[in-house]
């Protein structure tokens, strides 16, 4: 049995971890006598002090075989009678921390920071009622002034009436184009101004969106400090941090998981998936959700992190009622056009044999035809759409299959209008070196009036003068497609935009029975999908849209590089790439520095990004991400890797991690947990797990059918399985079930 002893040298470091000194008797005390008492039992086992000498948390220890939470009321009268107003229960391997004086205790995942205590003490005294800050009926974005919409304010409300009730995690549903990113900006300001937040933590997970809330934070909350924090890049100490996912996993053990008072994570419906929850579920914080995707198609667990037991967002705004109150502007979809795709077609080439699928399906006839019919209707309707728009055929994306298709799309188009040198499209995608550059000149110059793009643009990208997307690929996520109808719905006054006009040559919206609306005659009913059933393909599919699908990363041989899309095989582009890093100067001093073990400056790492995406190769980190089938790692791991001092994880070690974080996102029991954990192995053996699984040997021997069905009973153990089996247990060779 684990003695206490034992249980505190584990206790001793975890303190360490936090910033606290336990041989430093002006910050932690040990064996701290209760005053009143005469009973040499009654001390408290652990005191931390603030930097007066004060003590702020009562730690009471136990062995590792006691569940923690049971000693609450040993605890407390230590608490009491030290007048300290905080406690934290463990074992070495659980953590409560319990502010006894307004909740329950809860777990957490570590113990916190002086500065943590001292902050949320501080904030007892300085908060107000959130019904005393006032919601604002305007605010200026870029110099201009918009109007706090009625159902911005509707979520605000909600949003303060479930915070003043301590509900600690908020879901919210708007669609697409209604103004989420200002909306949370806005409720932010009011938590700060509340005395309900200071440290604020916005994750998100593609670069895009981190560019578009780091816009929007410095335009509505310049008065506040905020940085984007990248790998390898030294941490700031400002109020609002900005980061993507992928960065925080790799970085949440440097802080606290009580650092953040409010973490928003945006499109969160994707922050669930695989190891990324851990980013998510370390901070012990007030969580806002932020999502377009329509309810039904947002997993289980999602509404299991934000406390919604009915699997309804907390606040949601139909998209339905966007489009008829005018916020969104409604589309339509072209009819003259040809149909491409054909029945029957194997949808697996389209993700995992891209270039068979595109020799296949669009050749140079076909590629031709799609940008000849809609170049066509474009600029003959274009001002029927905008009365007020000038240049013909108006803001355009085209959504292609891959980097080689998208520049062959855009040489097609600039072919038909050879008047303007080039500059009718360009190729827009996360390969090209000046993507950011090309992006501003779409958004703000009269040319180019189109972009031809694979997956950059499809969420985080907002251009409210766009008046026709181009589908030139199948879909069969409905989230993607949604977020790719969704880049045409804003509205823009300034050119009268009336509605837009989708060109799918492929037939998606047949697909998800989609159709275009006419709510100026009140007839409108699309918007809505219709309720496919959710298969495991279709899951695979929505992985792969995330980066997050193991056998997608496996199966596609080769990666795109530059504006043709180059096709490199992954095994030779790692060969060109430990070349390049090892025979690189030694004396760079940046790269002397990654050799260390440093983190970077900002310039630092701006500087090392461009020097690296350059041609022939452009070696950057999303295409060292393909090349690694690596989707977590940055192009700091990635030099580590190439100088041998370090190694990218293996496919297996991931789907470790991604078992760990799921099972550490869920309230299961111990013993819960215990058998979960036994039947780990023979998921990440067999790449999925079946309930004929526990009737084979060696877990029949176990009897892990009936101790399954007795600790989660037979629907839940299924439940349980299909979760596995979408977001721990991917195997890359073939599809199953």
């Amino acid at each position: 049995m684990s003695k206490e002893t034992d249980a505190r040298i584990i206790i001793d470091e975890l303190l360490r971890q936090a910033g606290w000194n336990p041989t430093d008797g002006s910050q932690v005390l040990t064996e701290v006598a209760i005053p009143g008492s005469n009973k040499i039992s009654r001390r408290a086992d652990y005191v931390l002090l603030d930097q007066r000498g004060r003590p702020l948390a009562v730690i009471e220890a136990k062995r590792k075989a006691i569940e923690p939470y049971t000693a609450k009321q040993q605890a407390l009268p230590y608490a009491q009678l030290l007048n300290a107003p905080f406690i934290f229960l463990t074992n070495g391997q659980l953590i409560y921390f319990w502010d006894y004086q307004n909740d329950d205790a809860r777990l957490v995942n570590s113990f916190f920071s002086r500065r943590d205590l001292e902050r949320l003490l501080e904030r007892r005294t300085t908060r107000k009622p959130l019904a005393t800050i006032a919601i604002p009926d305007y605010y200026t974005r870029q110099g201009e002034t918009f109007e706090v919409r009625p159902y911005q304010k509707e979520a605000m409300r909600a949003m303060d009436h479930a915070i003043e009730l301590g509900k600690r995690r908020f879901l919210i549903e708007l669609p697409t184009g209604t103004g989420k990113t200002d909306l949370i900006c806005l409720q932010l300001k009011r938590l700060i101004e509340a005395g309900i937040a200071e440290k604020i933590l916005i994750l998100v997970d593609r670069d895009q969106l981190a560019k578009q809330a780091r816009e929007a934070i410095q335009d509505l909350l310049n008065q506040y400090g905020s940085y984007w924090l990248k790998p390898g890049v030294i941490r700031q100490e400002l109020q609002i941090t900005i980061c993507l996912l992928q960065t925080m996993i790799s970085r949440y053990q440097e802080l606290t998981s009580g650092y953040f008072d409010v973490v928003v994570a945006d499109e969160c419906h994707r922050s669930i998936y695989g190891v990324w929850q851990t980013a998510l579920t370390y901070f012990d914080a007030l969580h806002i959700g932020l999502t377009a995707t329509p309810a039904a198609y947002i997993e289980r667990n999602t509404f299991e992190f934000y406390q919604c037991p009915d699997e309804q967002p907390d606040y949601a705004y139909p998209i339905q009622e966007a489009f008829k109150n005018k916020y969104l502007v409604p589309y339509q979809f072209a009819t003259r056009i040809t149909e491409i795709i054909a029945e029957g077609i194997e949808l697996d080439e389209v993700y995992y044999d891209p270039a068979a699928f595109e020799r296949t399906w669009t050749n140079e006839a076909t590629n031709r035809l799609m940008m000849e019919e809609f170049d066509r209707l474009a600029w003959q309707t274009y001002q029927e759409l905008a009365p007020r728009q000038a240049i013909a055929p108006g803001k355009t994306i085209v959504f292609a299959l891959s980097q080689h298709h998208a520049a062959r799309l855009a040489r097609y188009l600039n072919e038909l209008h050879p008047e303007l040198k080039g500059k009718y499209a360009e190729v827009i995608t996360s390969v090209v070196a000046n993507a950011d550059e090309l992006i501003c000149k779409f958004k703000y110059e009269d040319y180019p009036q189109i972009a031809v793009s694979v997956d950059m643009l499809n969420t985080g990208f907002n251009c409210r003068e766009v008046l026709h997307l181009v589908m030139c690929r199948p879909i069969r996520s409905p989230i993607l497609y949604q977020q790719i109808r969704g880049r045409g719905t804003r509205t823009a006054p300034h050119i009268d935009k009336q509605k837009f006009v989708i060109y799918d040559f492929f037939g998606n919206h047949k697909y998800f029975n989609d159709r275009d609306q006419d709510w100026f005659s009140g007839t409108g009913t699309g918007g809505n999908l219709s309720q496919r059933k959710r298969s495991q393909h279709s899951q695979d599919y929505e992985l792969i849209e995330l980066g997050q699908s193991d056998r997608w990363r496996e199966a596609v041989t080769y990666i795109e590089i530059g504006l043709e899309g180059e096709r490199i095989d992954k095994k030779d582009y790692i060969t060109y790439w430990e070349e390049t890093i090892q025979n690189a100067d030694p004396d760079n001093p940046v790269l002397q520095k990654i050799r260390e073990g440093e983190l970077l400056t900002e310039p630092e790492a701006v500087q090392l990004e461009q020097q690296l995406n350059q041609p022939r190769f452009y070696f950057n980190q999303e295409n060292l991400r393909r090349a690694y089938n690596s989707s977590n790692s940055s192009l700091i791991d990635f030099i580590q890797a190439a100088l041998g001092r370090a190694r990218i994880k293996t496919e297996q070690e991931r789907q470790e991690e991604n078992f760990r974080a799921w099972l550490v996102s869920k309230s299961f029991t111990p013993e819960q947990s215990q058998y979960l954990t036994l039947l780990k192995n023979r998921g990440l053996a067999k790449g999925k797990i079946n309930l004929e699984d526990l009737f084979q040997p060696p877990l029949s021997v176990l009897n892990a059918a009936g101790l399954g069905v007795e600790l989660f009973g037979e629907q839940g153990l299924r439940t349980i399985f299909e979760e596995l089996n979408c977001l721990v247990f991917q195997k890359k060779n073939g599809t199953e079930g």
